[in-house]
């Protein structure tokens, strides 16, 4: 772009996890490939995503970084700066269908080819939606009101929508390492092994500990903040685990809280945890809640003998405010999740 040729793919990231599962995709494919990062504002999200960036960059892409949010200007400076590329491109990569960056993006590619890669459980809600022919909306927002913004951008999102069909002129590719009960008619589903991660990364040093995953269901109003922490002692307590490696959207304010009522060993990873995981030392045992990890760590670790346990959420821990959806979906992910421990709901 800005001058060279247009790239025969643009794959969209939004956030680390999404970067590293283009660069599973791209794994075994060949294809003339430029990662655009619309970056956020999350100053641990922009972070590594810088690392992200590096590690593609080192596997041969053009990484494009863009300030996409840096003020009210931004998005029709960035937009207006891919548009032509966007036109051009056969083949267009996104992590996340339900951003409404990415949705006004697709109203303006051409291109014939759609890949969506994962973007953590939230694949299994889009595949979900699609099928159903329901709007694109995130989970833990559902059951809520529609505000303003959202009926601003509505036709847009139902633009996107069809985009993300497939239809005789158009390829819909999905590639994840989620399981999925149903897909839309024509969709092409490729299963996300991590090939890349195995073959880049480890085999890790074990230790005889467990470290514990933090997940950010308090941040996005979900779980109420005092019953997570207790679940977080007990399950520290119980299991003996040391390490708490946190969420890239957890506040700082309930970390250093959990810090102090839990005595854990806090975290901040700089690479998706699957990375983190595959370079070790990591626990034996490795604990979460629900989440997209209970998924991809034991394809990453797979063969190292680590052990995943998912702890589900109990729904006295749900907030008030928390989408009647929550709980169905939160124990869907555990139920679907293979080869892992399954470990009671703490009251």
């Amino acid at each position: 772009m800005n001058g060279t040729p247009a790239p025969d793919t643009l794959a969209f990231v939004e956030s680390p996890v999404q970067l590293l599962n283009v660069l599973e995709w791209a794994h075994t494919r060949t294809s003339d490939l430029t990662v655009v990062v619309l970056s956020p504002t999350d100053p641990m999200t922009r972070g590594q995503l810088r690392r992200m960036a590096e590690l593609a960059r080192e596997e041969g892409m053009r990484v494009r970084w863009e300030e996409a949010r840096g003020g009210a200007g931004a998005p029709f400076h960035t937009i207006g700066g891919l548009a032509g590329a966007l036109r051009r491109a056969r083949r267009i990569v996104i992590g996340d269908p339900f951003s409404r960056y990415v949705q006004l993006l697709l109203t303006i590619t051409r291109a014939r080819d759609l890949v969506v890669v994962d973007d953590g459980t939230a694949t299994m809600e889009f595949i979900a939606q699609l099928a159903g022919g329901e709007r694109l909306v995130r989970w833990h927002r559902r059951g809520g009101r529609r505000g303003p913004r959202d009926l601003v951008f509505g036709p847009v999102s139902a633009a996107a929508r069809r985009r993300l069909t497939p239809s005789p002129a158009r390829i819909v590719e999905v590639f994840t390492s989620m399981p999925l009960e149903e897909a839309a008619p024509g969709i092409t589903v490729t299963a996300n092994d991590f090939a890349w991660t195995r073959s880049r990364f480890g085999p890790p040093r074990i230790t005889r500990g467990a470290d514990l995953v933090g997940t950010s269901l308090v941040e996005t109003g979900v779980v109420d903040p005092d019953r997570y922490v207790e679940a977080v002692t007990t399950l520290a307590r119980t299991h003996g685990a040391t390490r708490y490696f946190a969420h890239r959207r957890e506040s700082t304010e309930k970390l250093h809280r959990l810090a102090v009522e839990t005595g854990l060993e806090i975290v901040r990873p700089e690479l998706p945890l699957e990375l983190i995981a595959r370079r070790g030392p990591i626990g034996r045992t490795i604990l979460s809640f629900p989440s997209t990890v209970v998924h991809t760590l034991p394809l990453a670790l797979a063969g190292t003998g680590v052990r995943v346990a998912v702890c589900d959420v109990s729904p006295q821990w749900l907030r008030d405010t928390a989408s009647p959806r929550a709980q169905g979906f939160l124990s869907g992910v555990t139920t679907t999740a293979r080869d892992v421990q399954r470990l009671p709901a703490l009251n």
